[in-house]
């Protein structure tokens, strides 16, 4: 299975004496043990959908790595090609990745070492100069080849506290474990490791006894899985052992971030917007009881208990906690992150059920710093576009499916875009019948918003979706990208959808801030849509500022598709359609504040509507309407602490500076600061 270098012992020495020496001191060989030639095979939430495969060539001056790796994510084709070259000592002496995608090919990261300095080329950005040698070149992409090599480099170098990498930050590595897989009917005792500094939050790792990488496991907001060939018959015991170490560094979010907690709490002084009125209270008091609202009323009018905690608010103002109806919270740093945003329930539309699950039982179960999580169990059809591995193929599949995510206690179903029409009926029916609703995509073979509602679908996700609804008689992919753009739009076809939508109490999720990020014109940085995109962590912004973007024509198309779409979804929320605000983690966190002011902004929703789209009306269409989405008494005190007052001007949504949930309040900063983004400065 595998190809080793295979030297002379004169000429090379073993892999432990190398480990033994100083970096002074060590040989200027490499290991006879490297894997020299192999494939890595890539998973996107376990479901086979590329590989990578790699060569080692030695050379007079040291070893030339290079990597091809290629990937059909749900019928999107892309790749990346990338080469490594080190000196005999593995020190690093040239870098680059590319990808090669849509007949596009784009340098992510050049990095060249001279005798001068170090030459950085990063994804539309100037070349820098540094001058630091010991540094390792690497970016959140990074091929399992050259993820291999940097571990060789970590343990030649006698396991460093931290690693420098270019073009920033660095690594640190660290040992958890040993676990033991069969292959083959042998028994193997792989290395367990974890890494932070190369995604977003820590990836897991295993490497064999000769410190080869054998399966790496992360998120950086969606998951993935890179294993040997030939171990991937090991995929659950990767999986558990990722959600092993996710659920350590919950554990340690938990401990570490302070929180202010008392039996009986007094919040005093600040003004309240409930999320029912057009109004703010002022200078009121709020008394909480285990977690729970028991009283709200002017401050001099409130008798505080003797034993209260009190937290002196005035001139804050308090709202109802934030939901972000469509999440993809695939790491534990979402957890304080989210709650930094003044985001307390979340609703995740496709996940790993392994991670997924734990990670709401901690928080629900356990205590653990975090947001409430609602579930909707991911399903797909047939074939390698398909999403995941849990697959609704047959009447006997989908009614295993509803039977597993129901056992687990999942709030809803959610359908992908190949289901086949009879098999949504049957996942629809099912999930009905266990008191669970069903929402998703508008599947392809079903063709239409209008089928989709009337084979039973509850929740309509993506707004070029479910606006197919104006057109009940045409298949979506016969519409076009930009169809509302392109057509006049009658007031029939308005009130006709509305007639569906509110017969059915069809629940619809738009995910405007997606395509607002989206259709940005290519090469233009992020934060021009979204002002607090520098914020997110290093390893998220690298691959978020800069979108792929489009052509300047097809921007303008998507501004007027973007206007258009907004103004028919405000007359949908007029006529008392639910919609509720997602965000498919274009930016995390973030995007959530851009889906609410686009309400206002080009929805015609007052600012109450659109702070009710993220609070009340999501309450509403998960039936949790009497236990939290407003500031009432008897209500789970879910609260977002601002600076500022959204009621005045929507922009103020952003002035989240501390949050309550569970019974605990949290300052945002070191919130913030766990889930390694910026601090907002001048708030």
């Amino acid at each position: 299975m595998f190809k080793y270098l295979t030297v002379s012992a004169l000429t090379f020495i073993g892999f432990s004496l190398m480990l033994s020496c100083s970096r002074e001191s060590r040989s200027i060989s490499v290991s006879e043990n490297i894997i020299l030639a192999d494939t890595f095979l890539v998973h996107r939430r376990q479901s086979h959908i590329g590989q990578e495969v790699y060569t080692i060539d030695k050379t007079e001056a040291g070893f030339t790595i290079s990597a091809m790796q290629g990937e059909n994510e749900r019928g999107r084709i892309s790749g990346t090609r990338a080469k490594l070259m080190m000196d005999r000592n593995l020190t690093p002496l040239y870098y680059e990745n590319i990808r090669v995608a849509d007949k596009d090919t784009t340098n992510i990261l050049k990095v060249e070492y001279t005798d001068v300095g170090i030459v950085v080329s990063e994804l539309f950005m100037e070349p820098v100069k540094v001058f630091d040698k010991e540094s390792f070149p690497l970016h959140s992409d990074i091929p399992a080849a050259m993820e291999m090599m940097l571990y060789h480099y970590y343990f030649t170098n006698n396991k460093p506290e931290r690693i420098k990498t270019l073009p920033r930050g660095e690594v640190k590595i660290s040992f958890s474990k040993q676990d033991t897989v069969l292959i083959n009917g042998e028994h193997i005792v792989l290395d367990r490791y974890t890494a932070t500094g190369i995604n977003w939050g820590k990836r897991t790792l295993w490497v064999d006894q000769n410190k080869n990488l054998i399966a790496v496991v992360y998120a950086n907001t969606q998951f993935r899985e890179l294993i040997r060939k030939g171990f991937e018959v090991a995929l659950p015991t990767f999986v558990q052992g990722n959600v092993e170490e996710q659920m350590r560094a919950l554990d340690d979010y938990t401990n570490k971030v302070p929180a202010r907690y008392s039996d009986v709490m007094a919040l005093v002084g600040a003004d309240i917007i409930s999320g029912l009125k057009n109004e703010t209270d002022k200078n009121m008091t709020m008394l909480i009881e285990k977690g729970v609202i028991s009283r709200i009323g002017k401050r001099e009018e409130v008798e505080i208990p003797e034993h209260a905690l009190i937290i002196d608010l005035t001139g804050k103002v308090l709202m109802p906690g934030l939901w972000d109806m469509h999440a993809h919270a695939n790491q534990v740093q979402f957890a304080p992150a989210y709650l930094a945003g003044g985001i307390t329930t979340y609703r995740d539309l496709g996940n790993e059920i392994e991670f997924a699950t734990a990670f709401r039982d901690a928080i629900s179960n356990k205590n653990a710093l975090g947001p409430d999580i609602l579930l909707g169990g991911m399903t797909d059809g047939e074939g390698i576009t398909g999403n995941g591995v849990v697959r609704a193929r047959t009447q006997e599949e989908a009614v295993d499916v509803v039977n597993r995510y129901h056992k687990l206690g999942y709030d809803q179903i959610k359908i992908y875009n190949g289901v086949e029409p009879d098999i949504v009926k049957t996942l629809t029916s099912e999930a009905h019948k266990k008191g669970m609703t069903v929402s998703g995509h508008v599947p392809r073979k079903v063709g239409n918003a209008k089928k989709a509602i009337e084979l039973g679908m509850d929740h309509l996700n993506h707004r070029a979706m479910f606006l197919s609804l104006l057109f009940p008689e045409e298949d979506l992919s016969s519409l076009g990208r930009f169809f509302l753009a392109e057509r006049e739009i009658t007031d029939q076809q308005i009130d006709d959808a509305i007639a569906i939508l509110l017969k059915n109490k069809t629940v619809l999720d738009p995910t405007i801030a997606l395509d607002v990020i989206r259709n940005i014109p290519w090469k233009t940085p992020v934060e021009t849509v979204e002002p607090d995109a520098y914020r997110i962590a290093p390893e998220l912004f690298e691959g978020k500022r800069f979108q792929k973007g489009v052509s300047p024509q097809q921007a303008a198309q998507a501004q007027v598709e973007i206007q258009k779409s907004m103004e028919i979804i405000g007359m949908f929320q007029k006529a008392g359609v639910h919609i509720v605000a997602g965000t498919d983690n274009a930016i995390p966190v973030f995007s959530l504040y851009t889906e609410i002011e686009t309400y206002q902004r080009l929805g015609n929703f007052t600012n109450l509507e659109a702070i009710q789209s993220a609070t009340i009306v999501s309450a509403r269409s998960m039936g949790l309407d009497k236990h939290t989405g407003s500031l009432e008494v008897g209500k789970q005190a879910d609260i977002a602490i601002l600076d500022k007052n959204p009621l005045e001007d929507i922009s103020h949504i952003r002035s989240v500076q501390a949050v309550m949930t569970n019974g605990k309040y949290y300052d945002c900063d070191p919130l913030w600061q766990a889930a390694d983004f910026l601090v907002k400065q001048n708030k």
